[in-house]
This record gives structure tokens, C-alpha cells and sequence, in this order.
């Protein structure tokens, strides 16, 4: 019987929202093959985190020592061994920094076909695997076929709803241990970003701030309307690469891609970059003061106004009605 095997992103001890979409084509894929699905739990003293991921399907957990910090050499490792072991089909990651980073050495050291940032499952068998995925900016939908025994997917999280927990807990075990000697890279450090609003990626609401925003004092106006709803800072290129707004609060092509409940897209145009990132939410409020402006093309809502004046009075009521 075929297997899907999911790798598990996790934080603070938590699984990720993120794996969880991923988890869901992993579902259907493994639905479609007459297979089952295992979630993939790697680090060090990750057993108690293994008992959570169970509640929503079986679980094969690798825990040694050497996996107490993500490494993409070993994660490798890790998952080969995994891919071998559990005559495992497909290998399904959440399109995120780690997913994007570990699965392209896994295909190469697997000498197997992989594909990105996948949208869809349109068709799995043994001897092909078929995706829809997104490209130009979302003007080309293609459909990428991978052949061989194995292959290996990245999915973007905005396109799959997050799985439900199952029924009843999946078992947990252990992966026999890797050999993880001679490794040529080693973990240094690493120092988070610290944050008290939500994970871009995965917050309810965005506010998102654009050119017109013109610095500091409009980026204050944007963050005052993310915090009324406990929301995330978001931006465009041209504010990050204006040094306005941190680099890892860019929406878009090129930045991170979002699909919360409600998106704030304020003195922003509307390029095509920055749509390919936010146009999945699901409620997009726009203002800009150019009736012009693109942006007003994926709007479900668009005010024309100085963004100066409009945001500020839009603060005011938000708080006064509520």
C-alpha cells in the first residue's frame, strides 16, 4: 500500500497551521492512491509533540540528538531514510521557508521529481503525479506532472483548508535512528524575529502598507488599524525596499503569500506582484486616493481618499462602534 508521508512544522512545541494545509492534500493524495498518510516529527524530545500531531493521523517520529536544530543536511537525511523505509509515494511540505528549503535536497538526493508552491492535486497514480501550480504571477495556470516511484510536493497552505483532527488518535513510532556522522554544516545560532502581533502567514486579518503610506508616519497609521484586529503588519516591495517595513512583511510574488478572513490593502496600486501574494483573502478592503489604481480590480470594497485622512477616521469609527 502506498503512503503519503507529511513533514511537520512545528513552533514553540505547537504544529504549525501551515502543515496542517499541507496535511490536507497529503489527505487526498493518499485518498486517490488507496494509501494512508504518516506525519513526519523530527528534532530532539519531540515526544510529547508526536502525541499532539496524533490526533490527527499516525505518526513516525525521529528524535535523536543531532535533530535539536533544523538543518537542512540532516533533515535530509531524515527524510530519505523515512522515503525508503515506509515505500513512501509522495513527500508533501507546507510551501513555507523550511519546506522550500529541505524538500529540493531531498529530490536531488533522492534523484526524484519535485514541485513547488502547488495549488492542486489534479491526478496520482503509481507512475505519475500531476499538480496544478501557479505561475506568472498567477496569470498561468499549469498542470506539472512528475514521474517515478517518488515524488515531492510543496503546498501552498492558501489553497488548502487547514485538516481536521480525525476520529481517533493515529499510532506513534519511532523511526529506527540515521546515521547523521559527518555532517558538513552545523547549527551557529538563531535569533527570531519578535513580534507581538501574529504570524503574516498565518493571521486573520492584514493590514498591508503600500508606497502612498510615504514612511514612518503612514506605516504608524497602517499598524494602528492592524492592532484595532489583534492583526498582522503586511507591505509591498517598494516599502521594504524603501527600508520602511522589515523584509519578512513582504506580500507578493516575491514576498510571502496570505489569504486571511480580511486584507487591508492601503496606498498601494496593485501591482501584479503584489496581487499574486493577497489575492486569495477573502474579504479585501482597499484604499487609495487614484480610482485608477488596480487594486480596485480585486477589491470587494474600495475607498477612493487620502489615505492620511481616511485611515484615521476608520480607526475612530471601528473603536467608537465597537
Amino acid at each position: 500500500m502506498s503512503k503519503v508521508l507529511a513533514i511537520v512544522e512545528a513552533q514553540g512545541g505547537t504544529i504549525r497551521p501551515v502543515t496542517l494545509s499541507a496535511l490536507t492534500l497529503a489527505r487526498q493524495a493518499a485518498a486517490a492512491l488507496g494509501g494512508s498518510v504518516e506525519l513526519l516529527v523530527i528534532g530532539k524530545g519531540v515526544q510529547q509533540l508526536a502525541q499532539a500531531v496524533s490526533a490527527y493521523g499516525d505518526v513516525l517520529v525521529a528524535d535523536q540528538p543531532e535533530l535539536e536544530h533544523y538543518l537542512a543536511e540532516s533533515w535530509t537525511h531524515v527524510v530519505m531514510a523515512a522515503t525508503r523505509q515506509q515505500n513512501v509515494r509522495l513527500v508533501v511540505a507546507a510551501a513555507t521557508t523550511l519546506g522550500k528549503d529541505l524538500l529540493p535536497r531531498v529530490s536531488g538526493a533522492l534523484d526524484a521529481g519535485m514541485a513547488s508552491d502547488v495549488s492542486k492535486l489534479v491526478e496520482i497514480n503509481p507512475g505519475a503525479a500531476r499538480f496544478l501550480r501557479e505561475m506568472w504571477a498567477g496569470n498561468v495556470l499549469g498542470v506539472v506532472e512528475i514521474g517515478g516511484p517518488v515524488a515531492l510536493v510543496t503546498a501552498r497552505p492558501t489553497e488548502f483548508a487547514p485538516a481536521a483532527p480525525q476520529a481517533s488518535p493515529g499510532t506513534v513510532k519511532a523511526l529506527p535512528p540515521v546515521a547523521l556522522g559527518g555532517l558538513k554544516t552545523s547549527f551557529a545560532g538563531f535569533t527570531p524575529s519578535v513580534s507581538e502581533r501574529p504570524d503574516l502567514t498565518e493571521a486573520r486579518v492584514v493590514a498591508s502598507a503600500g508606497r502612498g503610506t510615504r514612511g514612518v508616519e503612514g506605516i504608524k497609521l497602517i499598524e494602528q488599524l492592524a492592532d484595532l484586529f489583534n492583526g498582522a503588519l503586511g507591505a509591498t516591495r517598494a516599502v521594504v525596499d524603501a527600508g520602511w517595513l522589515p523584509n519578512d512583511l513582504q506580500v507578493g510574488q516575491t514576498g510571502k503569500v496570505v489569504a486571511p478572513e480580511l486584507y487591508f490593502a492601503v496606498g498601494m496600486s496593485g501591482a501584479i506582484q503584489h496581487l499574486a501574494g493577497m489575492k486569495g483573502s477573502k474579504v479585501i478592503v482597499a484604499i487609495n486616493k487614484d480610482e485608477e489604481a488596480p487594486i480596485f480590480s480585486v477589491a470587494d470594497y474600495g475607498l477612493v481618499a487620502d489615505l492620511f485622512k481616511a485611515v484615521p477616521e476608520l480607526v475612530a469609527l471601528i473603536k467608537a462602534n465597537r
